[in-house]
């Protein structure tokens, strides 16, 4: 029996190590984007007399999650007593204790600095390349032109040879607040290499580091920021985003704000409101944002569905917004009239993902919560005889992500479905309407009859 006892305790351990390494694999494993990520880059480009000068550009690799305002904040332990001397195209948020220099005084003696991007209009000698967009980052597929960010750093008390020197530890970013979980830095060999404008040379990095960041929803620990309703033409049945969709929180006194009442401007703009603190307007579901999907036209070869996305956040304007939306027909899809479109295809043979954004100087912000705090779209599917159906919540979507997030999906039994001629209703139509034929065709053939019996006459 102890024998026993002891196997049980083994195995019971063994699962519980097995379940901590999968977990929080799977908790950053995204399927629709696989081998999404954020890159860091550390490129030591030359050697100075107590330490060095690098280059450090972050790369999102990301398909359709982004960066938006205020942007990313970078951090790290630095490995050794080292201090920043001076910064291009970046910025440490803290100065730090640097009491011990007399003359020529660090831009940062913290041991443990965090790094934001300069804003747009920052004078042209503090620029650097990819610099000061605020640290907004695109998604990959969005503008990977606009996907990436640098600046150039100088290092001291560093070491000043490859052997000396050391990367630097526990790197985190956020982008705004948590999310990402970053790996140790890795020494690539070769080192990063570097073209010049014309093409015709070649310099090299004396030492070149990576680091891997990826994205958790589970490290994030957000709830749910946006929810999908649905409606369709077949159906008068319109479902709405199911009830604290995103929590209610309606017994805590300013934790939403009625749409037509007197104070909005002051609640809204008052002393003291943070940006990234969302002031939602007063709904069931208490979501940021809602994103609607009509079914609303049937064609012969065709169908038509309407998406509309609406801002309920008084304290946010969305840009480089996304949707990324599950559906079987996105293979046939004809137009999207006022969206951009990409098909994602993560899968390399199933084509059911589609991503969209806005148009540049049209539709690409996503106002405040309002008359004007709603984007809306049209898409035209045509039709494959083998899947294409109405029937059974078919023509709706699986599965919606804005701005990388997963939207609460309505439950599936309440989906508007295609009426059936069992219900009784159509019963009753379809009875009336024979009535009347029927009667039609009765009256006519009297009148033949009629007609040939007085010809006869």
């Amino acid at each position: 029996m102890a024998r026993l006892l002891l196997r049980l305790g083994a195995a019971i351990a063994l699962l519980a190590g097995l379940a901590s390494l999968v977990v929080p694999l799977a908790e950053a494993y995204d399927p629709l984007d696989p081998n999404g990520n954020i890159t860091i880059k550390w490129d030591i480009t030359q050697w100075t007399p107590d330490g060095y000068v690098a280059v450090v550009t972050i790369y999102n690799y990301q398909k359709y999650r982004h960066i938006q305002a205020p942007g990313w904040n970078l951090g790290w332990v630095w490995a050794k007593k080292e201090i920043i001397w001076g910064m291009v195209g970046g910025q440490a948020t803290e100065q730090g204790d640097c009491s011990t220099f007399k003359v020529n005084i660090p831009h940062c003696c913290k041991r443990d600095p965090r790094i934001v991007d300069l804003v747009p209009g920052t004078p042209y000698t503090m620029q650097f390349a990819n610099c000061c967009k605020g640290g907004v980052l695109t998604s990959w597929v969005q503008d990977p032109m606009n996907a990436v960010a640098s600046f150039q750093i100088t290092v001291g008390h560093s070491g000043t040879s490859n052997r000396t020197v050391k990367a630097p530890k526990n790197i985190t970013l956020k982008t705004p607040g948590p999310g990402y979980s970053c790996g140790l830095a890795q020494e690539v060999k070769p080192p990063t290499r570097f073209i010049s404008l014309d093409g015709r040379r070649t310099t090299q990095a004396h030492v070149t580091w990576n680091v891997t960041c990826t994205y958790s929803q589970f490290v994030a620990q957000r709830a749910p920021t946006c929810c999908v309703s649905l409606s369709s033409f077949y159906n008068e049945t319109v479902v709405n985003c199911q009830k604290c969709s995103c929590g209610c929180q309606n017994n805590k006194p300013g934790s939403c704000v009625e749409g037509n009442s007197p104070y909005l401007a002051s609640v809204v703009n008052g002393p003291g409101k943070s940006n990234l603190t969302p002031l939602v307007q007063c709904t069931p579901h208490m979501c940021p944002v809602r994103v609607h999907w009509h079914v609303k036209l049937n064609y012969r070869e065709y169908w038509r569905v309407k998406v509309t996305i609406t801002n309920w956040n008084y304290r946010m304007n969305y840009s480089q917004w996304n949707l990324v939306v599950q559906h079987p027909n996105f293979e046939n899809i004809s137009t999207a009239f006022s969206f951009n479109y990409r098909s994602l295809n993560p899968y390399g043979v199933i084509n059911d993902t589609a991503m969209m954004w806005g148009i540049k100087y049209y539709n690409d912000l996503l106002m405040v919560a309002g008359p004007d705090g709603n984007v809306q779209s049209e898409l035209l599917f045509r039709k494959d005889p083998s899947t294409f159906t109405f029937d059974k919540g078919w023509a709706f979507p699986r599965r919606i992500y804005f701005n990388g997030e997963s939207c609460v999906m309505p439950s599936p039994d309440l989906y508007p479905w295609l009426p059936h001629s069992s219900t009784p209703r159509l019963r009753t139509a379809f009875l009336v309407v024979s009535f009347i034929l029927c009667a039609t065709l009765a009256f006519f053939y009297n009148n033949l009859v009629l007609d040939k019996n007085s010809g006869k006459c």
